[in-house]
């Protein structure tokens, strides 16, 4: 195996048009060789690409991994990571330079897609805190086993149904905010209620529910005060609710309050069941893996990634 310990191997994801992307990317270079940083760039353009570029990297002992790009991006590398050994875990550093949509994992170390000289600053001091993931065991409607990690947060209803008719939306439209605010008005007409059966903590939870969201971290402002190295994850329960209260809690969400509105039950715990969910849709850190067919259960893998954090 080829040792790359003092090269960066990055992965960048380009989110924008060819043209936008490409002057992004030259920006980039610019930057890191400014800081004489030796790295050595690839371009994924799909989820596949992710995960077969991140293998490449680690079997080729590159020690430091830069992803570029979302919240999604760096779920697909998280999970590429954490099918290898422990011992080759430990040797690689996960940082982030965001380039994605929400960027909410990026925000809440404090990284910003604006300035990114202080990204790469902060990359190169190379200051590691050891993070949790959360983890999401389940069967798919085949009845195999599956496992998934998230770095972010899991969202089971409500939200993923936005998410699936964002995605529907963009494939026509073509923007991105104009996808998203067709999506929330198409939205009214969908179903948004979801017989749910679940086990937080030794408390059953039993009622129609329009969204639950478990977060290892902030979850789209759904789980604020969630951080991922206490090895717990905050789950906001949305109940039914009237659409005036319904608008109110997207506004709510926006601004950063969404855990004062009534409808909104928080909870903090080390082990979430997922006994029912009346077939909803599951989005994990952005991405959707389909509708719930079974039990599901989330737990924390404590201390498992090397994250760089900001100085």
């Amino acid at each position: 195996m080829e040792v790359k310990s003092n090269t960066w191997g990055i992965l960048y994801c380009p989110k924008h048009s060819a043209r936008q992307s490409r002057k992004h990317r030259e920006n980039l270079e610019a930057t890191l060789k400014s800081k004489n940083v030796a790295y050595d760039l690839v371009q994924s353009e799909s989820p596949q690409g992710v995960e077969r570029l991140v293998k490449m990297f680690i079997n080729n002992g590159y020690s430091t991994i830069i992803v570029v790009g979302g919240d999604t991006a760096l779920n697909d590398t998280v999970n590429c990571l954490m099918e290898y050994d422990e011992d080759i875990r430990k040797r690689v550093a996960i940082g982030m330079i965001p380039n994605g949509v929400l960027n909410d994992f990026a925000k809440f170390w404090g990284f910003k897609e604006s300035d990114l000289a202080s990204t790469v600053n902060s990359l190169v001091a190379h200051r590691i805190r050891t993070i949790d993931l959360g983890c999401m065991t389940y069967k798919n409607k085949d009845g195999e086993d599956h496992r998934r990690y998230f770095i972010n947060c899991i969202n089971i209803g409500l939200i993923a149904d936005l998410m699936n008719l964002r995605r529907q939306t963009r494939s026509l439209l073509g923007s991105r905010s104009l996808s998203f605010l067709v999506s929330a008005i198409l939205l009214v007409f969908h179903r948004m209620e979801y017989k749910m059966r679940l086990k937080i903590n030794d408390e059953i939870v039993e009622r129609k529910v329009m969204n639950v969201c478990i977060g290892s971290g902030p979850g789209y402002g759904q789980t604020p005060n969630a951080v991922p190295y206490n090895g717990m994850v905050d789950v906001s329960v949305v109940v039914s609710t009237e659409l005036m209260q319904l608008l109110e809690g997207f506004w709510l969400l926006f601004t950063g309050r969404f855990l004062n509105h009534r409808g909104v039950r928080p909870f903090r715990a080390r082990r979430v069941e997922i006994h029912k969910a009346s077939h909803a849709l599951v989005g994990v850190d952005g991405r959707l893996l389909g509708r719930m067919c079974g039990q599901c259960n989330v737990t924390v893998e404590q201390e498992v990634v090397n994250f760089l954090i900001p100085q």
